[in-house]
């Protein structure tokens, strides 16, 4: 194999490590009312402690992390969004 050929390979493979760190590195951020029935990440509101406590679907004071950026264009059904603040919506009765 070439010099240049070898050259091209060991660029290649640096190249797609770190595509493949960048993809592990993405941020994340808080997104409200968008996790199901205990999914949630942490903070479901009063009367909860963290991670799966959230008691219906979409709690609006409940959150869970995903892509940065992505929050508010979840797909959700009923036209509910995703948002960065807790929510009044989806809230468990009593």
């Amino acid at each position: 194999m070439s010099t240049t050929l070898k050259t091209a390979a060991l660029v290649g493979a640096v190249a797609a490590a770190f595509a493949a760190t960048a993809v592990h590195a993405q941020e994340k951020e808080k997104c409200y009312g968008v996790s199901l029935a205990g999914q949630n990440d942490c903070a479901a509101g009063p009367g909860t402690t963290c991670a799966g406590t959230s008691k219906v679907d979409y709690q609006g004071n409940a959150w869970t992390l995903v892509d940065a950026g992505t929050c508010m264009t979840l797909d959700l059904p009923d036209d509910r969004m995703g948002s960065l603040e807790p929510l009044e919506r989806d809230l468990p009765q009593g």
